[in-house]
């Protein structure tokens, strides 16, 4: 074995006998594709014990002196794929995100063993219509929710919405754009029954301005071709994931509409992930 091997063998066999110690998985990085200077994806094996609802976060993280430094991540993958992906801003000093964004594939990194979180389709009562809000890296868990048959079972319409500053950070916007209606499975599935809405605050663009701004002025509702600008709370359900101001404003603005608050144990007409900012 040549040395370099070793070495790798040594801090494989460090890193899994800490994991084993906090209860938690050890897995490898198999994917990594960066989107712009600020975002990134990166998808890790899934251990064949790992099971979740789509839509939830688990803790992931890497090494920090001799111990695992954890934060919070939504996953992208809904419940039945194979991998397990993530999508992450890059922060120059942010203690995980600083180190993430320099992630190659063979790498590895820690994976909780108890996947939580609101989002999903459990904390809502069935509608007619799913709406799925989201800032910047909060289109996460949207992703998972929107390629899990059961939402498809819940709904008749879904809108998913994406709000970023510059068109270039519109991540995963040719999947939902194109690809997702080649897939097999959900291309048919989808049909006219699913609308892709994004925006862009800081450059021109066809839908600019914050999506709180185009909700409360009428333009979502125009473009969608909805009858009314406020969201019903007897067809409509809304899933929201942004900052902690966004998820404030939104929380609001629905409460106006007359949508109450849902949890895992109750049901609601509209959810937001308080554990999680996006």
């Amino acid at each position: 074995m040549s040395q370099r091997k070793m070495e790798e063998s040594l801090q494989y066999s460090k890193l899994k006998d800490m994991a084993d110690e906090k209860k938690l998985f050890l897995e490898k990085i198999i994917w990594v594709h960066h989107w712009t200077e600020s975002l990134f994806s990166f998808r890790i094996e899934r251990p064949n014990s790992f099971r979740f609802r789509s839509g939830e976060f688990i803790m992931i993280g890497l090494n920090d002196n001799k111990k695992p430094l954890l934060r919070a991540y939504s996953i992208v993958s809904p419940n039945w794929e194979e991998h397990l992906e993530f999508f992450s801003i890059k922060v120059p000093d942010g203690p995980l995100t600083s180190r993430l964004q320099h992630l190659k594939e063979g790498d590895h990194l820690f994976l909780g063993k108890k996947p939580t979180g609101t989002l999903v389709t459990d904390a809502l009562k069935s509608g007619k219509r799913l709406f799925m809000v989201g800032t910047g890296t909060g289109l996460a868990p949207f992703l998972s929710v929107l390629r899990d048959p059961e939402t498809h079972e819940k709904f008749d319409e879904i809108v998913l919405t994406h709000t970023v500053r510059e068109e270039k950070e519109l991540a995963y916007r040719s999947f939902l754009e194109k690809e997702i209606y080649s897939d097999e499975i959900f291309g048919e599935l989808l049909g006219n029954r699913f609308t892709y809405y994004p925006t862009v605050t800081r450059s021109e663009f066809r839908t600019e301005g914050r999506i709180t701004d185009r909700i409360r002025s009428g333009a979502f509702a125009k473009d969608l071709k909805l009858t009314s600008k406020k969201f019903n709370p007897q067809t409509d359900r809304v899933m929201v994931c942004g900052s902690m101001a966004f998820n404030k404003d939104m929380s609001s603005m629905l409460e106006e509409h007359g949508l109450k608050e849902g949890s895992n144990s109750t049901p609601g007409s509209f959810v937001i992930e308080r554990a999680f900012v996006g």
